[in-house]
């Protein structure tokens, strides 16, 4: 696919059971990155680069995640 439209990947689906969504931003440059972080152990799955506001609908939308169930780390 070179020149064309770039496609949505299908909603992914992941534990809610036992996976966290986390966003982790760094306090001296801001960059924020999403993913999910496993309850039991604690170790966090990177997925995304949150540029902007649209990558973070992309995130809500791509994972099916609502935006009040989400936890910030820094």
């Amino acid at each position: 696919m070179l020149f064309g439209k770039r496609r949505k990947p299908p909603a992914a689906d992941y534990d809610k059971a036992g996976k966290i969504p986390v966003i982790r931003s760094s306090i001296c440059t801001g960059e924020q990155v999403a993913g999910f972080k496993d309850a039991v152990s604690g170790k966090f799955e990177e997925l995304m680069l949150l540029r902007n506001a649209q990558d973070f609908q992309e995130f809500l939308h791509q994972y099916q995640v609502e935006e009040t169930a989400i936890k910030r780390e820094w």
